[in-house]
């Protein structure tokens, strides 16, 4: 018990240092950049001026071509590896003193959840900088991979489902808008947070539909015991540009992804981090 104390001291400790918060506010700028460049080149699709639709592998790839690519990988694998130790202590020992009860529980293994997520995207971006593949197979590859586990389908279906209700989770974030508190009042004047908060709204709700379509291709893929109609988040904005009006909700969600990348800019900037 002494030692688990300890353990939880030090995480609380490495929660309160600035260098861990700095760290955290470069993952927020990282995320950032790599959500308004999936928005971005999605967008371009949609007004026909070229682009692609990509998720967050693409959108590294897309780093490294760019001048000084490498810098810019080394800079998004520091702030992405930063972002996923803050979402990971945020799971371990809530340092804010947010979560509690039932609804606590699920946040932390939500936190817990994208921390691995946006470590192994730090991770590909390391793996970009030595000229090796920076993806893991895609949706339909790791979908594969668990459909042939015991039980495998109905993982899937699980994920799916989970996937489902992130994303109703976030609608119902959006149309609140609980994430103000993250925005204080006090480092900036009232009209620019209303904007900011208008901007997160729609770039959550943007997100929220990713999520949720991303949760039914899993379930159908469950259900069908075919791993190739999981979908990433390339390959669902794929599937809505070839919906009737595929066009207009291209643009819509792509401008949405691009708005969410400039609130984590924000976030990066005047994001509140106290410790309980």
């Amino acid at each position: 018990m002494a030692a688990t104390d300890r353990a939880e001291r030090a995480a609380r400790d490495a929660a309160a240092n600035p260098w861990v918060q700095r760290l955290a506010r470069a993952g927020y700028a990282a995320k950032g950049l790599v959500y308004v460049l999936i928005g971005v080149l999605a967008a371009q699709v949609a007004f026909g001026t070229g682009g692609q639709t990509t998720g967050t592998q693409g959108a590294l790839r897309q780093v490294a071509e760019m001048p000084f690519g490498s810098v810019l990988l080394v800079a998004l694998a520091i702030g992405l590896a930063g972002y996923a130790l803050w979402r990971l202590l945020e799971a371990g020992i809530d340092p804010e003193g947010e979560a509690h009860g039932a609804k606590g529980v699920a946040r932390r293994i939500g936190y817990a959840i994208s921390g691995i997520i946006y470590g192994a995207l730090a991770w590909s971006a390391i793996r970009l900088l030595g000229a090796g593949s920076g993806g893991g197979g895609g949706a339909k590859g790791w979908t594969a991979r668990l459909m042939a586990q015991p039980f495998g389908p109905w993982l899937v279906g699980v994920v799916g489902a989970v996937l489902v209700g992130v994303g109703i989770y976030y609608v119902a974030k959006a149309y609140k808008t609980t994430f103000r508190k993250r925005l204080p009042p006090g480092r900036m004047d009232a009209r620019a947070r209303d904007k900011l908060v208008k901007l997160g709204r729609f770039g959550i709700a943007a997100r929220a539909l990713v999520f949720v379509l991303s949760g039914v291709f899993l379930i159908v893929a469950a259900l069908q015991a075919d791993p190739s109609e999981a979908k990433g988040l390339g390959e669902v904005l794929s599937t809505l540009a070839a919906q009737p009006y595929g066009t207009l909700l291209l643009a819509v969600v792509a401008l949405g992804l691009a708005a969410y990348g400039l609130y984590q800019f924000a976030l990066a900037r005047y994001r509140r981090f106290e410790t309980a």
